[in-house]
């Protein structure tokens, strides 16, 4: 399953909203295929429970911290040739400059990502899906991935096409970029081992609220910060 260090912490994007739609209504329009992506949710807990929080967790005990900042700090950097392609795509030249430099200069003189020394550049968040959320295209329904996690119709596709030039997609070497691949999702998912514990404590519904913070933080991420209010439904009643 999929995770981001803030996932968890994006529900509260929910106070400031993403559309100009009612709340009740945003949700039937963007999960029209609920039951299914509730068995697949539950599929996908399963594995993270019994495979991979227990290996992330094993992960965080044995590896020191320094070495865990330094894949964070590789796989950071290897993140940020995806970043800077979409920042072009999307024209924002100043960013793409900003990001570029973070790419060089943490490639070089950072020793291949391992350090990071642009600590004074800030690092930002695109991908292909959120070009395209950029150029106008709605997110469409939400999709849970098996063995992926929360997505959408444009974030799936969004995903794919970022497989062609992110570097380790486009290693021709099979069992490398499946090492790494995997290398990445483990260490993204110690992430997070923390932060749940906020969702763990509360008695919510998981799905619900992993998949509003989902569409919330991705609506805020196209919209740089500062996506469209939601219309709550008893501001009619006003």
């Amino acid at each position: 399953m999929r995770f981001t260090p803030t996932l968890l912490l994006a529900g509260c994007l929910a106070l400031t909203g993403c559309s100009t739609v009612h709340l009740s209504a945003y949700t039937k329009e963007k999960d029209p295929f609920e039951p299914y992506n509730r068995k697949v949710y539950a599929m996908n807990d399963a594995v993270d429970k019994v495979i991979i929080k227990p290996t992330a967790q094993a992960y965080a005990y044995v590896m020191p911290d320094t070495m865990k900042t330094l894949v964070n700090n590789f796989f950071s950097n290897l993140d940020d040739v995806t970043v800077t392609a979409n920042d072009l795509l999307q024209l924002k030249f100043a960013r793409a400059a900003s990001d570029g430099s973070r790419v060089l200069f943490n490639s070089t003189f950072g020793v291949f990502g391992l350090l990071n020394v642009t600590t004074h550049l800030e690092k930002h968040n695109e991908d292909f899906a959120q070009t395209l959320g950029y150029w106008g295209c709605n997110s469409g329904p939400y999709l849970v991935i098996p063995f992926w996690g929360p997505s959408s119709v444009r974030d799936g596709v969004g995903m794919y096409a970022d497989s062609f030039y992110g570097v380790i997609g486009t290693r021709p070497h099979i069992p490398t970029r499946n090492t790494a691949f995997a290398m990445n999702v483990f260490n993204n998912r110690v992430g997070l081992l923390d932060s749940e514990k906020v969702m763990d404590d509360a008695t919510i519904d998981r799905y619900s609220f992993l998949r509003d913070a989902y569409l919330m933080r991705r609506q805020n991420l196209v919209y740089d910060g500062s996506p469209p209010r939601i219309k709550y439904d008893d501001e009619d009643e006003e």
